[in-house]
């Protein structure tokens, strides 16, 4: 009598344990059965609204249900990230991300979210490089000769960025930093403002990203030099990368992500970014990102989460020996 007992014991405690697994793979299997709140740490019309919106919108129809943008503005992103940080791990709230998460852990003296605990990384969807132009009265054909330039003119030069603690502003500090230039930065109000000052002949310089200087370069108003990537971008091919140009170890670029809260399910994880994938592969997405100066990833999470780690201690060294700080 007491061997039944215990076998039908045994057999109650393994049904138990398979319970919470065969949850977890019918809630996959049925996910999504209800929007999908997006969360844009940004305001309306940036880069980072402008891909979560086209992501949004694919992914809204490969899976059925709507995947609702939510534009959560305010203090360079860690506002919506911060609520994206504390919202329920189900796979019913997602991050777009810009590159400031990697930034604001050094950037800011605090911030209400950890960039290595509190999220799952799903893909990094797209990279847009930083660019280096020039007014065309600036007498440099390329970054050697800018470079020349500045160092017979100490102070006499300036770069125009889209705004304090940005990536144009970090990628600028960058290489005045590298090449111990004497070259004075001049913050905008965005990279369309930066870009029209040097169109205007009012700063020489810019370090900007490719949507707010593409049209200008097409119409021979600015001269682009480089790019600050690793690798030449497609919108920009005939441009060289400031490696190429003679200056290795000078180089990053801004992104745009997708996360989840942390504790996530893997599976809807793992849905998520083929789907992303899947989104990412159309021809016609391609094509309007290319518009925008984006280049297509589609990675894996942990090749996100490998970029993220490596590059939080990265852009932190700039910010230090710049003295960059936001309030």
């Amino acid at each position: 009598m007491k061997t039944i007992k215990r076998r039908q014991f045994i057999k109650t405690i393994g049904a138990a344990a398979v319970l919470p697994v065969l949850a977890g793979r019918a809630g996959a299997q049925s996910y999504p059965a209800r929007p999908v709140r997006v969360v844009l740490p940004y305001a309306p019309a940036g880069i980072t609204d402008v891909v979560g919106r086209l992501l949004a919108l694919r992914l809204s129809e490969q899976l059925g249900k709507q995947f609702v943008i939510e534009n959560v503005p305010g203090a360079t992103g860690n506002i919506g990230t911060g609520q994206v940080a504390k919202a329920a791990p189900d796979g019913y709230t997602l991050l777009v991300a810009f590159s400031s998460f990697v930034v604001n852990p050094t950037l800011f003296e605090k911030i209400p979210y950890d960039p290595n605990k509190d999220f799952e990384p799903i893909s990094l969807a797209i990279t847009s490089t930083t660019v280096l132009g020039v007014n065309p009265s600036v007498a440099a054909q390329d970054v050697k000769e800018l470079v020349a330039l500045i160092r017979a003119n100490p102070g006499k030069y300036s770069y125009a960025h889209a705004g304090t603690g940005t990536q144009s502003h970090l990628a600028g500090e960058q290489f005045r930093l590298k090449l111990g230039l004497d070259i004075v930065p001049v913050p905008f109000n965005g990279g369309g403002p930066a870009a029209a000052s040097v169109v205007g002949g009012h700063t020489p310089v810019t370090f900007n990203s490719p949507a707010a200087v593409i049209p200008h370069f097409r119409d021979n108003r600015l001269r682009v030099l480089a790019v600050n990537s690793e690798k030449r971008t497609a919108a920009m091919p005939e441009i060289p990368t400031i490696a190429e140009a003679g200056f290795p170890g000078i180089r990053g670029d801004s992104w745009v992500g997708v996360m989840a809260p942390a504790g996530t399910p893997k599976d809807i994880i793992a849905l998520l970014q083929r789907e992303i994938v899947k989104a990412l592969g159309q021809q016609e997405m391609k094509d309007r990102l290319l518009a925008l100066g984006c280049d297509a990833v589609g990675s894996t999470p942990e090749e996100f989460a490998a970029r993220i780690k490596s590059e939080i201690p990265f852009w932190g060294e700039v910010i230090r020996a710049a003295n960059i700080k936001m309030q």
